[in-house]
């Protein structure tokens, strides 16, 4: 059996846990008594596991700092959920008997004979996320007012979809407004949107949190790295980045990282932000290409090549300093791949299990964020005043051009012109240039654009 080493937030006092939370505390100016207030702002699988992470490890300090989780109430859990929910329950008996000491088994039951419906903010107490039922957490403290999760929140950990992103911190920003001390946000969230005024650039979560708040961008951080939610929560050895200023960054990684768990950190807030949703536009590619050519080694890493040197082109465009990027981004990739969610929808589209009609909010998945980063990615990149020379005639062609993987998920996910199957018809095009020609082009020419990150 598979668990957590931790569980209900009641973990053994290894050295140092108390130290590094009372360190942090210090840093906040907290004083006894009062205790760290941190709040995770949506409860998809990330989101979830790290709040979870969190009461693991530190919710055994209640005098010193309360955990909670904020999603949104109402969320029916469909009848094929429960009873497959009822099933996990009964193969871990450390869950059924925690359940059972809680006296919440008997809703359980009942909701698995169809005797009553469950929902998602109530499971969420007892541990399970709608979205990764199939790896019970620790119990969490969920709340559903917004107002009352982060009108006194300390750290405020955002597990949005980058879609939802804006719209729930401009709320947020409402309850903030008589607020004394500023909070500190940590963005879980891989995600871009893209504008166009007054020049061509991308938004990324932490920038929608800055505007919509006024927080200052010193007290926002993102959180990211080649990460499987359910894997990190079973103690699976992984590590993450988080990125921002030097005040913050370098004391949160400290308090975040755990024996199996790895936290660095980076100054470079915003480059490692949109390398984390340039992944997951990759990443439903590779899920068709699996999914058509019946798992094909070979097929997969023809379209591996392609989609590597499309993101490595794309990164030089992105930032001065692309080689740094590398290994960080080809870790993502990597990772979400082989098990993402967005490679698991490319392969459900691919196969016909899934429809582009029933949008990119999957029931028992979350958002799968890969489908708007295409169609920002291919937005931006198809501006005219962001023009390469391109390799065949020499001649000013927009990026996008250059990106004939990026091209095809466009017409499949957002103009749906094309089907799947257009996906191998892009890899088996004979004009198609060697992907190393495309590395060699960004490499030998000039092709950083600071505007396209907002800056001068």
């Amino acid at each position: 059996m598979v668990g957590s080493l931790y569980t209900n937030g009641s973990s053994n006092n290894y050295n140092g846990l108390e130290e590094k939370l009372d360190e942090l505390r210090s840093l906040l100016g907290k004083s006894a008594g009062d205790p760290l207030r941190i709040v995770s702002v949506g409860a998809g699988a990330w989101g979830s596991v790290f709040a979870a992470l969190l009461q693991d490890s530190y919710g055994q300090f209640r005098e010193k700092v309360q955990i909670r989780i904020w999603r949104r109430p109402g969320k029916a859990v469909d009848r094929a959920t429960a009873e497959h929910l009822f099933e996990v329950i009964n193969s871990r008996e450390d869950v059924l008997r925690r359940l059972i000491r809680r006296c919440a088994y008997l809703k359980y039951v009942e909701a698995r004979l169809g005797d009553r419906t469950l929902f998602a903010d109530e499971i969420l107490k007892d541990g399970f996320c709608l979205n990764m039922i199939d790896t019970p957490l620790c119990p969490l403290k969920v709340v559903t007012n917004l107002q009352e999760a982060v009108w006194d929140a300390d750290i405020v950990l955002n597990g949005l979809p980058s879609t939802e992103t804006r719209e729930v911190f401009e709320e947020i920003s409402n309850y903030w407004k008589e607020r004394l001390t500023v909070p500190i946000i940590i963005s879980l969230s891989k995600g871009i949107e893209a504008a166009l005024e007054p020049v061509p650039h991308i938004i990324t979560p932490t920038q929608m949190i800055n505007r919509a708040t006024g927080v200052h961008i010193e007290n926002i951080l993102y959180l990211g790295g080649p990460n499987i939610a359910s894997e990190i929560y079973n103690k699976e050895y992984a590590n993450a980045r988080i990125c921002g200023a030097e005040k913050w960054r370098k004391p949160l990684a400290k308090f975040l990282r755990h024996p199996h768990f790895i936290v660095w950190d980076n100054s470079d807030l915003v480059t490692h932000e949109v390398m984390g949703g340039l992944k997951n536009v990759y990443a439903i590619g590779a899920g068709m290409v699996a999914a058509l050519t019946n798992e094909s080694a070979t097929s997969k890493s023809v379209y591996f090549a392609h989609c590597t040197s499309e993101m490595i082109f794309i990164t030089h465009l992105l930032t001065e300093e692309p080689e740094k990027l590398a290994g960080p981004l080809l870790a993502d990739t990597y990772v979400t791949l082989l098990k993402g969610r967005n490679a698991w929808y490319g392969q459900m589209l691919a196969k016909g299990e899934l429809s582009r009609d029933m949008g990119d909010s999957i029931s028992g998945k979350g958002m799968i964020q890969g489908v708007s980063a295409v169609g920002a990615f291919y937005e931006l990149l198809s501006q005219s005043s962001l023009s390469v020379l391109h390799p065949d005639g020499n001649k000013p062609v927009a990026p996008v051009e250059l990106c004939p993987i990026l091209k095809t998920l466009y017409k499949i996910l957002i103009t749906r012109e094309k089907s799947s199957e257009a996906i191998l018809q892009a890899l088996r095009d004979e004009t198609l240039n060697d992907p190393r020609d495309r590395i060699e082009i960004a490499q030998t020419h000039a092709f950083y654009r600071p505007s396209l990150l907002g800056q001068p």
